[in-house]
């Protein structure tokens, strides 16, 4: 796969700009961070329910309330795995409890709504609709439960620092695979996603790992191999079961006949486009995190 040169100027301007959007929302605050992947979240939610409406016309039956309801529903979801503390001291548990009482509400309203509204409930568009659920919501969930360790602490830093690595490492990986395989790439990955080659992927693989092990070296400055360990460990994870999420929305978008799931970014599509690596990554990130780290 042969570099080209506007197209990989394309990328670059608009890296750029989402780089900055990315690092502003992040590190600014606490609350900058719940917007900006809120934000992410029903971007992502629009574009996948329309993916899903090519690929099973069944789903384009899908009445209003399940269709924006199911965003919302999910979108308490997110609340819910905030950790208490990470809105202030509403009942010591701010958004935590917010998405609890708001997600039962919903759980009890969608199903009434939609036999009133609908009179017929399609069992496929249920299981669509709960796959987002999981696929997009519980996800950013739990990369917001990362953010909100320590809410309100000194160590909230280690949420910026740890939430920063998982982005960078996907991020290093996804450019530096591009990169080399269109240097060097010759050995087609799979079917799916044609242009990705085993040379671009190991390579992106390689150079994420060698990034956040560096990075862990000069943050505990070099007197301590665990961290070093750790951060390597997280950016094999995310590189792995990232690429693997990237070839999922590849099948998704093949089987929905579209090449970009949206067109937010010139060069890099839309939401899911952007995200789809992310979305899988977090889960078995988060998993990691939480048991060994």
């Amino acid at each position: 796969m042969a570099l080209q040169a506007v197209t990989f100027k394309i990328r670059a301007l608009t890296s750029l700009v989402f780089v900055a959007v990315m690092l502003t929302g992040l590190v600014w605050n606490i609350w900058s961070f719940f917007i900006l992947f809120s934000i992410i979240h029903f971007g992502c939610w629009f574009e996948y329910q329309k993916l899903i409406a090519k690929i099973d016309p069944v789903y384009e039956s899908i009445s209003p309330f399940q269709k924006y309801g199911v965003m919302i529903a999910g979108w308490c979801v997110m609340m819910y795995l905030s950790r208490p503390g990470f809105a202030g001291d509403w009942g010591n548990a701010g958004l935590h409890n917010m998405g609890l009482f708001g997600g039962l509400l919903f759980l009890f309203i969608l199903p009434v709504a939609e036999i009133l509204y609908s009179r017929k409930i399609y069992i496929r568009n249920l299981c669509y609709s709960a796959l987002g659920l999981v696929y997009i919501s519980l996800s950013l969930g739990l990369l917001l439960n990362l953010r909100t360790f320590y809410p309100g602490t000194a160590l909230e830093t280690i949420n910026k620092i740890l939430v920063l690595m998982i982005i960078l490492s996907l991020w290093v990986n996804d450019t530096m695979a591009y990169l080399v395989g269109s240097l060097i790439g010759k050995t087609p990955l799979t079917k799916i996603s044609p242009k990705k080659t085993w040379e671009g992927t190991i390579g992106g693989f390689i150079f994420s790992i060698l990034a956040l092990g560096g990075l862990g070296y000069f943050l505990s400055s070099g007197y301590d191999i665990k961290p070093v360990i750790q951060w390597m460990v997280v950016a094999a994870i995310a590189s792995v079961v990232g690429t693997i999420g990237d070839l999922i929305q590849s099948k998704l978008k093949r089987l929905a006949q579209v090449k970009d799931s949206g067109h937010i970014m010139p060069g890099h599509g839309g939401f899911l486009d952007r995200f789809d690596s992310l979305l899988f990554a977090t889960p078995f990130i988060w998993l990691y995190i939480v048991m060994f780290a």
